[in-house]
């Protein structure tokens, strides 16, 4: 084995000031790039799906309590059974959809499916019924996902079937299109 002419090299007998002298130019690095960071991107939308956004705190989806649900219950009040939020119409404010039903003490009431929107500082306002408690449906699975409202709603083939026990099951899907909620699916019901 042949000796090196060259004195021992610095990086082969390293000491603690060695290490301190490297993580301290790490976090100088670290530090650096992270005040070095690009601006967000936006997008442009082209017309006439352009909307106009603002650069401000996200806004909350509508909290259904203390509203006024249309719904007849005699004075027994009602019960938001599930409630879920999500940007429906595409204008970067959440609104609420709600499945509300009387509270009945007992027994299965029917359910409406109501959406909630907030304009500005007003208070949260029915803005569309989804399921009109009239059908005589409630509601089992419930979803909100990409602007998609989806339920599986379950019913009654005749009066004679008990009002605890639905005998009938559809799976039911809402989207906005234009300026209203159209019903993409669910036309056919089933036997559970």
């Amino acid at each position: 084995m042949q000796t090196s002419a060259l004195p021992d090299l610095a990086h082969t007998a390293t000491k603690p000031v060695h290490w301190l002298a490297t993580a301290l130019a790490m976090a100088g690095v670290v530090a650096l790039a992270g005040l070095l960071q690009p601006r967000t991107a936006t997008a442009t939308a082209t017309a006439p799906e352009q909307r106009t956004t603002r650069q401000s705190a996200p806004v909350a989806a509508p909290d259904p309590a203390g509203v006024d649900f249309p719904l007849e219950c005699g004075g027994a009040g009602t019960t938001v059974a599930k409630q879920a939020p999500g940007d429906l119409d595409g204008d970067g404010r959440p609104e609420t959809v709600a499945v509300v039903h009387c509270d009945a003490g007992s027994g299965t009431p029917p359910s409406g499916v109501y959406v909630l929107t907030r304009s500005g500082g007003a208070a949260p306002r029915v803005v569309a019924t989804l399921v009109d408690p009239a059908d005589k449906k409630t509601v089992g699975d419930f979803a909100v996902r990409e602007g998609v409202v989806s339920a599986t709603l379950l019913g009654y083939s005749s009066l004679e079937v008990p009002r605890c026990c639905p005998d009938q099951e559809e799976q039911a899907a809402w989207k906005w299109k234009g300026n209203a909620f159209v019903r993409t699916s669910g036309d056919l019901a089933r036997a559970v």
